[in-house]
């Protein structure tokens, strides 16, 4: 169970007459199009409107370069010395954000990695230097092709000492078709390789590709094991039968002492009008959970670019962490939510349900980037989401103290 603070004595409910009040006033066409997207979405999961959102389509997958069922073990990818000092330690600590290719300017994404950096630079105990990043989709932008993953990968992450992993997001599956390549097929290049070599897309790096069996794939540590989920290119995620069907089993094989964190790049829960949580994956995760008779104990996603963090139930568990972590450094500008929940968080009378929801907005931010800092040992899993100095300040390289957290005792 997640561990709270204390509510305020004061808290908001929102219902269903004040979230529609956010653009009754404001002009339209003479259509009645609005002209500017909504921030404030219907409720924290939602339907979404293919007239309002043209979808991107469903993308086939590629096939998968490893076997099933597309498990790898930590011990993998670091060294035997990283493997004996978290099993020594009962310790493990790792990156996770998403939404990090810098279309525009690699400013911010560099601006997060320098932070990242500190982590290992700035920590006096070995046990508390992240073993890995674990990166939760869109690591390239407009589209997935190979000729962006100098630039907005191994480019920014230079200087970054630990292994990257992940799971694609919708851009790194679209597809710009005058390339000539199919979906996820720079993906798969870079992070499902047959072994670790230079990728043709990194110009002189010294990272290597990475070697997971598929898109969607387990990753088996000590002491947690990290289900990663492709959601495909739809707003609001699509998961197809096969992979439902491996999910399931994936849950259930888990090793049962230990928790499961899952990482998906849409939402379920999410308070940006323009990109909601879905209600198709809220579905999909009530009924997998049902079926394998088992939760994850944290839930990590990313598509908005800030951060947000709700609290729900999920099939036996009552408080489970939702996070949105998708301030990693795409554009300076990033999804800012709405009046009443800027009302709400400035008047301390967080955190935000809207009526009849059982799901709270415990905390949110939408000014800076930022990465969460995960730690997990066997009695507790502990979330921190650092927020990132604006690199016009000229910051100095620093640990940075958490601006949110939450703890799941185990």
């Amino acid at each position: 169970m997640a561990k709270k603070s204390a509510l305020p004595k004061k808290h908001t409910v929102l219902t269903k007459t004040d979230l529609q009040a956010h653009h009754q006033n404001l002009p339209k066409s003479r259509h009645g199009h609005a002209f500017a997207p909504n921030k404030v979405p219907d409720s924290f999961h939602t339907i979404i409107d293919p007239d309002k959102n043209p979808p991107q389509p469903w993308r086939d997958l590629p096939p998968a370069p490893g076997l099933p069922p597309y498990r790898m073990n930590l011990d993998a990818i670091v060294d035997s010395a990283t493997m004996k000092m978290i099993e020594q330690s009962k310790q493990l600590v790792f990156h996770s954000v998403g939404d990090t290719g810098g279309v525009n300017t690699s400013t911010y994404i560099d601006g997060v990695t320098r932070f990242m950096e500190c982590d290992f630079t700035h920590n006096a105990k070995a046990e508390d230097r992240p073993s890995f990043f674990y990166h939760l989709g869109d690591v390239v932008y407009y589209d997935g092709e190979g000729a962006n993953y100098w630039p907005e990968f191994y480019e920014p992450y230079l200087q970054y000492p630990a292994p990257i992993v992940a799971i694609p997001g919708n851009h790194d599956g679209d597809v710009n078709p005058t390339t000539g390549e199919t979906s996820l097929q720079a993906f798969v290049r870079n992070f499902c390789a047959q072994s670790a070599v230079i990728s043709p897309d990194n110009r002189d790096a010294p990272r290597r590709t990475m070697t997971q069996p598929n898109v969607f794939w387990t990753l088996n540590t000590p002491l947690v094991t990290i289900i990663g989920m492709y959601s495909n290119c739809p707003e609001g995620g699509q998961i197809g039968d096969t992979q439902k069907q491996w999910f399931i089993s994936e849950l259930k094989a888990a090793a049962p002492p230990l928790p499961v964190i899952l990482a998906i790049h849409h939402p379920i829960y999410s308070a940006y009008g323009s990109h909601p949580g879905s209600t198709r994956l809220k579905t999909f995760l009530d009924d997998c959970c049902t079926e394998a008779k088992r939760a994850p104990a944290v839930v990590l996603t990313g598509h908005v670019h800030d951060y947000q963090r709700f609290s729900a139930p999920l099939y036996d568990k009552q408080d489970v962490p939702f996070i949105v972590a998708g301030a990693g450094g795409y554009n300076q500008r990033l999804h800012v939510l709405g009046k009443v929940f800027q009302d709400a968080k400035s008047a301390n009378k967080l955190p935000v349900q809207i009526e009849k929801e059982p799901a709270r907005l415990e905390n949110f931010n939408d000014s800076a980037h930022g990465y969460l800092r995960i730690t997990v040992t066997k009695k507790k899993i502990t979330l921190d989401y650092a927020t990132v100095p604006d690199p016009s300040t000229n910051p100095k390289d620093s640990y940075l103290a958490p601006y949110d957290s939450v703890t799941v005792n185990l």
